[in-house]
């Protein structure tokens, strides 16, 4: 630990906890990770803000736009980063305070006194799984509401409405009653939707019974269609007799109301999280859709979970190899480690763009594509480390 001529550091206490003691090895390794930890992910948050202020820079200075309301559009816009910022800081993280344990001896002053490589490593490799849960929790839970709220911002500042464009002719799926609902329009007012059908699950039938309504009325949650024509099918696949014409009332998907209806079909799939956009491909497998559509909505639900846990096989991949690089002193070994956090963050980049590219193109299976980098630097990793270990 770095000390400062003529003051005596205090003797290291164990780390307290509410319900816990943290051993003292723990408590130590631990406050190694916290400072470097913060500063890359503060660092990574900055240089996400100031990227996204530059592309946006030509629309919000033509717009002539309030300087609260950019702010709101920045501010909301940073959670999105989270998912990539929690692996650099773990890389980061675990390369630096390794470093410095390896340049200072006290790896080969702990080894030498019997305690193994993997026991040292507890501590970081913990930390790693709690940022993969609490990434995973953001970008599942923070990451769309934010979002939303920024693409709102972004068109109150260009087009003077935080009201998304709605695209006409979607489809979407109610996973609690199978009803795949297909849309042709919807209002501006949002109240009245346009040559709509909805295909639910028949009881007789292996053939899904067809409502098809010219128009629909929104009424809170439910779906008010006018003068359905009810199509159902017999188990040969023959039509069931004359379509029956019907007023009825049908719940929107998952109890939705219309704004959350449409905003699930409007937004980036970033702006939903892994049930809404589990239920839009489900919806879009059910009526024969695919493609590159669906490859895309495929690859960025895999991602909801491998990205986060990236942060986890960042340690695993920095352990190792702090731990060799440190030994070339401690000011050189920091001086690597800062280097190499952004070379592997870099390649670990340019590996998910370049999975990311074969998974939308059914080149290769989008959630194989997705979970890729993280083998291939989890395989490295372990590698690594069990040569370390040994």
């Amino acid at each position: 630990m770095a000390t400062v001529p003529g003051i005596r550091a205090a003797p290291l206490a164990p780390l307290r906890l509410p319900f816990a003691r943290v051993p003292i090895l723990d408590a130590y390794i631990l406050r190694e990770l916290i400072a470097p930890f913060f500063f890359a992910f503060s660092a990574y948050l900055l240089f996400w803000f100031v990227n996204i202020f530059f592309l946006a820079a030509d629309y919000i200075i033509n717009a002539h736009a309030p300087v609260f309301l950019v702010l709101r559009f920045l501010l909301f816009r940073v959670p999105q980063s989270t998912p990539l910022a929690f692996p650099f800081a773990c890389l980061f993280a675990s390369l630096i305070s390794f470093c410095r344990l390896a340049g200072d001896n006290e790896l080969t002053a702990l080894r030498t006194s019997g305690v193994t490589f993997l026991r040292i490593c507890v501590t970081p490799l913990t930390f790693g799984l709690a940022v993969f849960g609490l990434s995973y929790y953001i970008n599942e839970t923070l990451a769309p509401i934010t979002t939303d709220l920024s693409t709102r911002s972004f068109y109150q500042i260009v087009y003077h409405t935080q009201d998304l464009p709605i695209v006409p002719g979607f489809f979407r799926k109610d996973d609690s009653t199978g009803n795949v609902f297909y849309v042709g329009n919807i209002s501006s007012d949002k109240k009245t939707l346009t040559n709509v059908m909805i295909f639910q699950d028949s009881t007789t039938s292996p053939f899904k019974t067809v409502v098809n309504a010219q128009t629909a009325t929104v009424n809170g949650t439910v779906l008010h269609v006018v003068a359905a024509r009810v199509t159902q099918f017999k188990p040969s696949g023959e039509v069931n007799g004359d379509a029956v014409q019907k007023t009825m009332d049908i719940g929107l998907p998952l109890g939705e109301t219309i704004d959350q209806f449409v905003n699930s079909t409007t937004n980036d799939p970033y702006a939903v999280n892994s049930k809404q956009l589990k239920s839009q491909i489900n919806a879009m497998q059910a009526t024969g859709q695919g493609g590159q559509s669906l490859d895309v909505l495929k690859i960025t639900l895999a991602q909801r979970l491998a990205f986060p846990f990236a942060s986890f096989i960042a340690v695993i991949l920095a352990l190792p190899l702090a731990a060799q690089v440190g030994r070339k002193g401690k000011n050189l070994g920091i001086a690597l480690g800062i280097a190499l956090s952004i070379l592997l963050f870099f390649i670990y980049y340019l590996m998910m763009s370049a999975f990311s590219a074969l998974g939308k193109n059914d080149a290769m299976n989008p959630y194989l594509a997705a979970w890729a980098p993280n083998i291939i630097m989890g395989a490295v990793g372990a590698l690594m480390f069990r040569r370390v270990e040994h």
